[in-house]
């Protein structure tokens, strides 16, 4: 059985470390500072573990003592899986910095379950051990049991629950297997080990029945294979008007749509990207990098009947989100390419007479390989003679949090020769972040006459005048370090 425990063990240990990456995405991200607190608070608590288990083993060995441990691993994953949500709110909230933030995360909801699972090998080593001649070829087969385990709990996880399983649910089947290997490791303690199921039974129960009742009251968290996306109804800000956002953080919308005039556009940087026919008149042929709730795509093709749009969303879980619940309808002139944009522009051979880009992968960050130069060199590739590209980014206008605006700035100015920055946000708040809109023309200046629409033209007369500092260089596919730079931290 001891074979069987280790093998189970192995895996809840990975599919707990990528279920936590999930866990954490809504509330910080998915960047290299996340996946690195992550998988580094997880090897510290397995080495913490396989010390303390060894030496425990070597004074008491017993097969109850190692069902007691493997207990406490499911209960300690059952309170994450209870607890993640209002801990990662205030995390967020209050703590200082984001990458405080990721370790506090990572010490409070994985340490400790990640700790017990190390504890496991070193006792179920000892346990197994008949006589010291045999040491090396019982501790390399059940440590090769483990890692077996762990394999397969990364590509069932990666490739299968994640897919089709919520966080929460993720979790919940983790303490399960857990509570069914305690209850392998040792037959004693039975109703401890029974109990347990049944909590996660219940946990897991609830937690669909409360996913049911937000559906039904109109609020939708869904998991899919790349987000944990939120949707729901509100109001603008502005108008008060009833809207429907989407959002893949609880506190950031990235997407809106206006309930009673869906086709137009709630978002002042949405708005923006009407001008590139300012800048580029007669444009037709356009490419948007990051689909969200597809707000841009339907205005165009509702309101230029000689568009058309490709649109590279890399979720597939966003496109069906968008086709349920913001109106996304089959168009002859709109093409969607489920896949990454930097893949999708190495192999484009397209022409395009506007290109946005609208991609993130947390409220604050880009990912560093669609804003690199080689990227920058291939959308100036793609772009027709005329043509102008227009990339949404949340920066500060200065200071440490503006590293990243200029880091892109600087990188776009040396492919293309016209690039100007349009704030969107107070021209006073220079340190608080903001969209800001980079426009870069392939030939030509932009055109100094302001658009007729009252909204444009204010957008177009918010032109930054005064150039930015020059401290940050350009940005590659060698060197990108936009975590540092969008988190300001040093």
């Amino acid at each position: 059985m001891l074979e069987i425990v280790v093998f189970l063990c192995g895996a809840a240990v990975m599919i707990l470390e990528i279920a936590g990456a999930r866990v954490l995405a809504p509330f910080l991200g998915t960047s290299t500072v996340v996946w690195t607190g992550l998988i580094g608070i997880v090897l510290t608590s397995l080495s913490a573990g396989y010390w303390l288990g060894g030496r425990l083993a070597d004074r008491r060995p017993s097969h109850r003592a190692l069902g007691g441990i493997i207990l406490l691993a499911g209960l300690t994953t059952l309170a994450t899986a209870l607890s993640k949500t209002l801990l990662l709110e205030f995390l967020t909230t209050y703590a200082e910095g984001p990458h405080l933030a990721v370790i506090a995360a990572n010490l409070l909801l994985f340490a400790p379950p990640s700790f017990f699972l190390g504890m496991v090998s070193p006792y179920a080593v000892r346990l197994k051990l008949a006589s010291v001649g045999e040491a090396g070829r019982t501790s390399g087969n059940l440590y090769a049991l483990s890692t077996a385990g762990s394999i397969l709990g990364t590509f069932a996880a990666g490739f299968v629950l994640i897919a089709y399983l919520g966080s929460t649910a993720i979790l919940c089947l983790v303490a399960g297997i857990l509570a069914v290997a305690s209850f392998l490791a040792c037959r004693a303690d039975a109703a401890g080990k029974a109990s347990l199921l049944v909590l996660v039974v219940l946990t897991a129960a609830g937690s669909a029945s409360y996913d049911r009742w937000l559906a039904a009251a109109g609020f939708y968290d869904v998991d899919t294979r790349y987000n944990r996306i939120l949707v729901f109804e509100s109001s603008d800000p502005a108008t008060n008007e009833p809207t429907r956002v989407m959002l893949t953080h609880p506190r950031h919308v990235q997407s809106a749509m206006y309930l009673e005039r869906p086709t137009d556009l709630s978002l002042a940087y949405a708005r923006f990207f009407t001008l590139a026919g300012h800048f580029s008149p007669g444009a037709e042929r356009m490419l948007l990098l990051g689909g969200g709730a597809y707000s841009f795509p339907r205005h165009m093709l509702a309101t230029h009947p000689e568009a058309e749009i490709d649109v590279v969303e890399l979720d597939p879980g966003v496109t069906r989100l968008a086709e349920e619940h913001f109106g996304l309808v089959p168009d002859q002139r709109l093409r969607i390419f489920h896949e990454d944009a930097r893949t999708f522009l190495n192999r484009n051979t397209q022409k395009y007479d506007a290109i946005f880009g609208d991609i993130f992968n947390a409220h604050y960050a880009v990912p560093f390989h669609v804003v690199t130069r080689e990227t920058v060199q291939r959308i100036f590739d793609a772009l027709s003679d005329d043509g102008v590209i227009i990339v949404n980014i949340i920066t500060a206008m200065s200071g440490k949090k503006g590293r990243f605006l200029r880091a892109v700035r600087a990188t776009y100015a040396d492919v293309f020769p016209t690039v100007a920055l349009f704030p969107l946000g107070s021209p006073n708040d220079t340190e608080g972040l903001q969209n800001v809109m980079l426009v870069a023309k392939k030939n030509g200046p932009l055109p100094e006459a302001l658009p007729g629409d009252h909204e444009l033209a204010l957008f177009v007369s918010r032109k930054l005048a005064t150039p930015l500092a020059d401290d940050v260089p350009i940005l590659t596919d060698e060197f990108a370090p936009v975590e540092r730079y969008v988190t300001a931290w040093w």
